[in-house]
Protein backbone atom coordinates (compact mmCIF):
# COMPACT_ATOMS: atom_id res chain seq x y z
CA UNK A 1 0.00 0.00 0.00
CA UNK A 2 2.97 2.55 1.00
CA UNK A 3 4.79 1.81 -2.70
CA UNK A 4 0.84 2.45 -4.10
CA UNK A 5 0.80 5.55 -2.55
CA UNK A 6 4.00 6.87 -3.27
CA UNK A 7 3.84 5.67 -6.87
CA UNK A 8 0.56 7.72 -7.37
CA UNK A 9 1.81 10.97 -5.98
CA UNK A 10 5.01 10.34 -8.19
CA UNK A 11 2.62 10.76 -10.71
CA UNK A 12 0.62 13.13 -10.05
CA UNK A 13 3.02 15.64 -9.54
CA UNK A 14 4.50 14.67 -12.99
CA UNK A 15 1.12 14.88 -14.40
CA UNK A 16 1.03 17.85 -13.10
CA UNK A 17 4.54 18.89 -14.11
CA UNK A 18 5.55 19.92 -10.53
CA UNK A 19 8.92 19.41 -10.40
CA UNK A 20 9.49 20.37 -6.84
CA UNK A 21 6.84 17.55 -5.34
CA UNK A 22 8.81 15.21 -7.64
CA UNK A 23 11.91 15.83 -6.49
CA UNK A 24 10.64 15.73 -2.46
CA UNK A 25 8.76 12.00 -3.49
CA UNK A 26 12.52 10.71 -4.88
CA UNK A 27 13.91 12.38 -1.27
CA UNK A 28 11.31 10.72 1.24
CA UNK A 29 11.97 7.60 -0.48
CA UNK A 30 15.40 8.11 -0.23
CA UNK A 31 15.86 9.06 3.08
CA UNK A 32 13.49 5.94 4.05
CA UNK A 33 16.40 4.06 3.31
CA UNK A 34 15.39 2.71 -0.21
CA UNK A 35 18.94 2.52 -2.54
CA UNK A 36 19.14 5.00 -5.72
CA UNK A 37 19.14 1.86 -8.24
CA UNK A 38 15.70 0.54 -6.09
CA UNK A 39 13.99 3.97 -6.58
CA UNK A 40 15.14 3.57 -10.32
CA UNK A 41 13.27 0.23 -10.66
CA UNK A 42 10.44 1.08 -8.53
CA UNK A 43 9.34 4.37 -9.19
CA UNK A 44 10.57 5.93 -12.07
CA UNK A 45 10.71 2.93 -14.71
CA UNK A 46 7.21 1.71 -13.72
CA UNK A 47 5.89 5.19 -13.89
CA UNK A 48 7.60 5.82 -16.97
CA UNK A 49 6.02 2.91 -18.45
CA UNK A 50 2.92 4.50 -16.88
CA UNK A 51 3.08 7.48 -18.70
CA UNK A 52 3.88 5.79 -22.27
CA UNK A 53 1.02 3.54 -21.69
CA UNK A 54 -1.46 6.70 -20.92
CA UNK A 55 -0.42 8.52 -23.87
CA UNK A 56 -1.13 5.73 -26.02
CA UNK A 57 -4.78 5.48 -24.75
CA UNK A 58 -5.00 9.09 -25.27
CA UNK A 59 -5.44 9.91 -21.70
CA UNK A 60 -2.65 12.36 -21.29
CA UNK A 61 -1.80 15.04 -24.07
CA UNK A 62 1.82 15.15 -25.77
CA UNK A 63 2.75 18.30 -23.61
CA UNK A 64 2.10 16.42 -20.40
CA UNK A 65 4.05 13.86 -21.43
CA UNK A 66 6.44 15.11 -23.07
CA UNK A 67 7.08 17.34 -19.53
CA UNK A 68 6.60 13.78 -17.58
CA UNK A 69 10.22 12.90 -19.73
CA UNK A 70 12.02 15.61 -18.90
CA UNK A 71 11.44 15.77 -15.19
CA UNK A 72 11.93 11.94 -14.77
CA UNK A 73 15.27 12.87 -16.73
CA UNK A 74 15.90 15.46 -14.41
CA UNK A 75 15.51 13.49 -11.06
CA UNK A 76 17.98 10.62 -12.98
CA UNK A 77 21.02 12.75 -13.25
CA UNK A 78 20.57 13.61 -10.01
CA UNK A 79 20.29 10.21 -8.57
CA UNK A 80 22.88 8.95 -10.76
CA UNK A 81 25.60 9.97 -8.57
CA UNK A 82 23.86 8.03 -5.80
CA UNK A 83 24.04 4.60 -7.26
CA UNK A 84 26.45 1.56 -5.93
CA UNK A 85 29.92 1.89 -7.93
CA UNK A 86 30.46 -2.51 -8.19
CA UNK A 87 34.49 -3.49 -9.17
CA UNK A 88 34.92 -3.46 -13.08
CA UNK A 89 33.62 -6.46 -15.35
CA UNK A 90 36.33 -5.79 -18.06
CA UNK A 91 33.12 -5.85 -20.62
CA UNK A 92 31.70 -2.72 -22.33
CA UNK A 93 28.21 -2.13 -23.63
CA UNK A 94 26.74 0.44 -26.32
CA UNK A 95 23.48 1.90 -26.00
CA UNK A 96 21.30 3.62 -28.76
CA UNK A 97 17.86 4.50 -28.78
CA UNK A 98 14.96 5.87 -30.98
CA UNK A 99 15.11 10.06 -31.01
CA UNK A 100 12.67 10.56 -28.68
CA UNK A 101 12.83 12.44 -25.02
CA UNK A 102 11.11 8.91 -23.45
CA UNK A 103 13.71 6.61 -25.51
CA UNK A 104 16.87 8.27 -24.15
CA UNK A 105 15.44 8.09 -20.59
CA UNK A 106 14.56 4.84 -21.00
CA UNK A 107 18.53 4.36 -22.53
CA UNK A 108 19.99 6.62 -20.17
CA UNK A 109 18.67 4.63 -17.43
CA UNK A 110 19.73 1.43 -18.94
CA UNK A 111 23.22 2.76 -19.48
CA UNK A 112 23.26 3.96 -15.37
CA UNK A 113 22.70 0.12 -14.06
CA UNK A 114 25.34 -0.83 -16.09
CA UNK A 115 27.61 1.42 -15.30
CA UNK A 116 26.53 0.81 -11.61
CA UNK A 117 27.65 -2.95 -12.16
CA UNK A 118 30.70 -2.69 -13.23
CA UNK A 119 30.63 -2.31 -17.04
CA UNK A 120 32.21 0.35 -19.34
CA UNK A 121 29.67 2.33 -20.95
CA UNK A 122 28.74 4.26 -24.02
CA UNK A 123 25.41 6.18 -24.29
CA UNK A 124 25.30 7.26 -27.62
CA UNK A 125 21.45 8.42 -27.19
CA UNK A 126 19.00 8.84 -30.22
CA UNK A 127 20.70 11.24 -32.56
CA UNK A 128 22.77 8.63 -34.63
CA UNK A 129 22.57 6.63 -37.49
CA UNK A 130 22.80 3.26 -38.62
CA UNK A 131 26.35 4.30 -39.80
CA UNK A 132 27.25 6.29 -36.74
CA UNK A 133 26.39 3.06 -35.18
CA UNK A 134 28.71 0.71 -37.18
CA UNK A 135 31.27 3.41 -36.89
CA UNK A 136 31.44 3.25 -33.29
CA UNK A 137 31.15 -0.20 -32.40
CA UNK A 138 34.07 -0.59 -34.97
CA UNK A 139 36.30 1.44 -32.98
CA UNK A 140 34.86 0.55 -29.64
CA UNK A 141 34.51 -3.19 -29.79
CA UNK A 142 31.53 -3.83 -27.17
CA UNK A 143 30.47 -7.24 -26.11
CA UNK A 144 27.28 -6.35 -25.80
CA UNK A 145 25.29 -3.50 -28.46
CA UNK A 146 21.30 -2.43 -26.87
CA UNK A 147 18.87 -1.07 -29.14
CA UNK A 148 16.46 0.65 -27.01
CA UNK A 149 12.71 2.16 -27.35
CA UNK A 150 12.73 1.73 -31.14
CA UNK A 151 8.36 1.94 -32.31
CA UNK A 152 7.22 -0.66 -35.23
CA UNK A 153 8.05 2.32 -38.09
CA UNK A 154 11.41 1.88 -36.51
CA UNK A 155 11.77 -1.96 -37.11
CA UNK A 156 13.07 -2.20 -40.95
CA UNK A 157 15.93 0.32 -39.80
CA UNK A 158 17.01 -1.71 -36.83
CA UNK A 159 16.63 -4.87 -38.72
CA UNK A 160 18.92 -3.23 -41.39
CA UNK A 161 21.41 -2.36 -38.72
CA UNK A 162 20.90 -5.89 -37.41
CA UNK A 163 22.09 -7.47 -40.65
CA UNK A 164 24.77 -5.31 -41.52
CA UNK A 165 26.45 -6.25 -38.23
CA UNK A 166 26.10 -9.97 -38.71
CA UNK A 167 26.90 -9.46 -42.63
CA UNK A 168 30.07 -7.80 -41.93
CA UNK A 169 30.76 -9.95 -39.40
CA UNK A 170 33.43 -8.12 -37.61
CA UNK A 171 31.77 -8.46 -33.96
CA UNK A 172 31.17 -12.16 -34.22
CA UNK A 173 31.50 -12.04 -30.30
CA UNK A 174 29.49 -8.90 -29.75
CA UNK A 175 25.50 -9.48 -28.75
CA UNK A 176 22.65 -7.34 -29.84
CA UNK A 177 19.88 -6.67 -27.26
CA UNK A 178 16.39 -5.27 -27.91
CA UNK A 179 14.29 -3.56 -24.87
CA UNK A 180 11.48 -1.14 -25.17
CA UNK A 181 8.97 0.78 -27.71
CA UNK A 182 7.54 -1.97 -29.86
CA UNK A 183 9.92 -4.57 -28.92
CA UNK A 184 7.85 -4.76 -25.37
CA UNK A 185 4.57 -5.15 -26.83
CA UNK A 186 5.25 -7.63 -30.16
CA UNK A 187 6.43 -10.47 -28.16
CA UNK A 188 8.85 -12.91 -30.30
CA UNK A 189 9.54 -9.60 -32.48
CA UNK A 190 13.08 -9.24 -31.11
CA UNK A 191 13.82 -13.00 -32.24
CA UNK A 192 12.53 -12.57 -35.39
CA UNK A 193 14.17 -9.39 -36.40
CA UNK A 194 17.91 -10.84 -35.28
CA UNK A 195 18.68 -9.84 -31.94
CA UNK A 196 20.55 -12.03 -29.45
CA UNK A 197 18.87 -10.79 -26.68
CA UNK A 198 16.13 -9.31 -25.11
CA UNK A 199 14.93 -7.26 -22.01
CA UNK A 200 12.32 -5.87 -20.39
CA UNK A 201 13.66 -3.37 -18.04
CA UNK A 202 16.82 -1.81 -17.04
CA UNK A 203 17.75 -4.17 -14.04
CA UNK A 204 16.78 -7.03 -16.56
CA UNK A 205 18.91 -6.02 -19.03
CA UNK A 206 21.96 -5.98 -17.01
CA UNK A 207 21.33 -9.57 -15.25
CA UNK A 208 20.84 -10.99 -19.35
CA UNK A 209 23.80 -9.67 -20.30
CA UNK A 210 25.92 -11.05 -17.90
CA UNK A 211 24.37 -14.28 -17.49
CA UNK A 212 25.74 -17.35 -19.64
CA UNK A 213 24.95 -18.33 -22.45
CA UNK A 214 23.90 -21.93 -21.64
CA UNK A 215 21.24 -19.97 -19.30
CA UNK A 216 19.32 -18.09 -22.06
CA UNK A 217 17.10 -18.81 -24.72
CA UNK A 218 18.27 -19.55 -28.16
CA UNK A 219 16.22 -17.06 -30.53
CA UNK A 220 14.38 -18.97 -32.79
CA UNK A 221 13.43 -16.69 -36.39
CA UNK A 222 12.71 -17.28 -40.12
CA UNK A 223 13.19 -14.87 -43.46
CA UNK A 224 9.47 -15.63 -43.43
CA UNK A 225 8.47 -14.78 -39.95
CA UNK A 226 10.90 -11.91 -39.53
CA UNK A 227 9.11 -10.03 -42.62
CA UNK A 228 5.51 -11.21 -41.05
CA UNK A 229 6.46 -9.76 -37.77
CA UNK A 230 7.92 -6.49 -38.91
CA UNK A 231 4.70 -6.09 -41.02
CA UNK A 232 2.68 -6.88 -37.27
CA UNK A 233 4.99 -4.99 -35.37
CA UNK A 234 3.97 -1.94 -37.83
CA UNK A 235 0.27 -2.53 -37.41
CA UNK A 236 0.72 -2.84 -33.71
CA UNK A 237 2.26 0.69 -33.61
CA UNK A 238 -0.60 1.97 -35.74
CA UNK A 239 -3.39 0.44 -33.16
CA UNK A 240 -1.92 1.95 -30.60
Amino acid sequence: MAKEKVLERYLNSLLTGDRNQCRTVIEESLQSGIPAHQVYMDIIWPIMTEIDKLYREDRIDSAQEALASRINRSIVNQLQNKLPRRPSKDKKVVIATAHSDKAELGGQMVNDLFESDGWETRFLGGTVSNDDVLSFIHGYSPDVLILYGFNGSDAPNVRALIDTIRNVNAFPEMRIMLSGGVFSRAEGLWEEIGADLYAETAAEAVMVAQAPAEKLPIPTRTIKQRGKSEQDAEKIEVAI
